[in-house]
């Protein structure tokens, strides 16, 4: 039974939880606190400090844990993957429909539009990390100077450009 309450909670926590993993934290405390009595809320206080500590959205964290406390690794298992579910089922139908109707002018015109949003919002999110602790030596604009024109003008895969800055990074930090 309370493998089937812990996929209800999270399914229903991932279908309804728009905003990303802290605007389900409250509708977790709810349920997991308020309405099932799996946890204290000091208990869960406790949950919340160790979903940020680690890797990963803070949900996740928190839907595993409960899980786990509540059934072990199969609860785990079950908690987690009820969360994520309503997302993968909406973006199939989606990407489908996206598909289905590529060539539509319903379809492609927003398309056309979106393109320079997604891209300001990707060059705003990079001037933004361009502070103080983030360029902290001339060896962050180096990395960043090659790395734009290796991939602009030599085509160079994004993936190998980006472990390659994490190398030049690290080897800098050890030998600085």
């Amino acid at each position: 039974m309370v493998f089937l309450q812990l996929f209800w909670v999270f399914f229903k926590i991932g279908l309804f939880g728009f905003g990303g993993g802290y605007t389900m934290v409250s509708m977790i405390r709810m349920e997991v606190v308020d309405t099932y009595g799996w946890m204290t809320a000091g208990e869960y206080a406790d949950l919340l400090a160790l979903s940020q500590m680690t890797p990963g959205p803070i949900s996740i964290n928190a839907a595993t844990f409960v899980g786990f406390t509540q059934g072990g690794i199969l609860g785990s298992l079950i908690a987690t993957l009820s969360l994520c579910l309503p997302s993968v089922i909406l973006m199939s139908f989606v990407i489908a429909l996206f598909f289905k109707h590529k060539e539509s002018p319903y379809v492609k015109k927003p398309m056309a539009l979106m393109t320079p949003v997604v891209a300001g919002l990707i060059i705003s999110a990079a001037v933004m990390m361009c502070d103080k602790e983030s360029f902290t030596s001339v060896l962050s604009f180096v990395i960043f100077g090659v790395t734009v024109v290796a991939h602009y003008f030599f085509k160079v895969n994004p993936i190998l450009l980006i472990v390659l800055s994490g190398i030049a990074g690290w080897l800098w930090g050890i030998y600085n």
